[in-house]
């Protein structure tokens, strides 16, 4: 039987790297153009019309772009996109299989899958279960605090932190209007957009997605046990997305660094009714090309990899 075949537009950069490291877990075929003509339009074509499925790990706007020309083709492939593209699309598919008890084979049916953001599924995977359980309301003020390795930032932010003296933390996003807004709000289930204030930290690879909540707030006497039974209940029986768990006190950012899991954790006073939901992962496992290894996976009726 023959494997299915894989492209990536796009597998110079460290979305596409990694995903090409991770597909030795899959049995599939994989096509590269020569560096040279990387950004030559028609071999790019050529090799769309060879693969079964496409990476496209470009900016949004060159993404945009691929999409269009793999729609043009006779027979076009599968195309599971890395950017922020398509991520509120109603026509493409929202890559966390985890999110809805049917969004795995969701994604398994669409020829067409958006890759979630690496901040974005920390904060979904705390929101959307707690939201569907009639525990936060929808239309709840939400703050999410984020911090994330510098790896997620690309080149420059990958060269700032590794020169000598390069930067101890960085707080950005601080129009209070960053790209990832749009796609939590839609894919949790808020009603209006959170407030969200991301962070880099000088460490490669790790990321904490924190949302605290007063819990007189909230409708009813919810408590923390409250939030920790439903997250617990809504994963059950997921390789890869841990509820609970001892903290020492403390949480390592970098701690799932090189893993595709991720962990969550309610933190609650309740004298004082305050609760923090938080989530750990790795911005590039779970985050970024982890998520897409799991995702071309059930594209491709393939087997998907254990966690790691």
């Amino acid at each position: 039987m023959t494997q299915p075949s894989v492209f990536i537009d796009g597998e110079a950069g460290t979305t596409g790297l990694g995903i090409r490291q991770r597909l030795a877990q899959l049995p599939v075929t994989l096509r590269s153009i020569e560096p040279e003509r990387r950004k030559d339009p028609g071999a790019r074509r050529a090799m769309m019309e060879e693969a079964d499925l496409v990476v496209l790990c470009l900016p949004d706007a060159a993404s945009k772009e691929s999409a269009e020309l793999a729609a043009s083709l006779s027979r076009p492939p599968k195309l599971l996109d890395a950017s922020t593209a398509f991520r509120t699309d109603p026509d493409w598919t929202y890559g966390f299989p985890e999110m809805t008890k049917g969004q795995a084979d969701a994604i398994a049916a669409s020829a067409h899958v958006s890759n979630p953001g690496c901040y974005p599924t920390g904060a979904i995977a705390l929101l959307r279960p707690l939201i569907e359980a009639g525990l936060l309301p929808g239309d709840h003020p939400i703050a999410i605090n984020a911090i994330s390795g510098y790896s997620g930032g690309g080149r420059a932010m990958i060269a700032a932190h590794e020169a000598e003296g390069g930067p101890a933390f960085e707080l950005y996003g601080l129009t209070l209007e960053h790209k990832h807004v749009p796609e939590i709000r839609m894919q949790a289930g808020l009603i209006e957009p959170p407030i969200f204030v991301p962070s880099v930290g000088h460490f490669p690879q790790g990321m904490i997605v924190s949302i605290p909540l007063h819990l007189d707030r909230l409708p009813g006497q919810v408590t923390g046990a409250d939030f920790e039974a439903a997250l617990r209940d809504w994963y059950e029986g997921c390789d890869r997305i841990a509820v609970g768990g001892e903290s020492g006190g403390t949480l390592v950012a970098e701690a799932l660094a090189g893993s595709d899991r991720m962990e969550l954790r309610v933190f609650a006073n309740e004298a004082r009714r305050h609760a923090l939901l938080t989530a750990r992962l790795d911005n590039l496992g779970k985050g970024a090309s982890g998520a897409a290894i799991q995702n071309i996976a059930l594209m491709l009726d393939l087997p998907v990899p254990p966690a790691g």
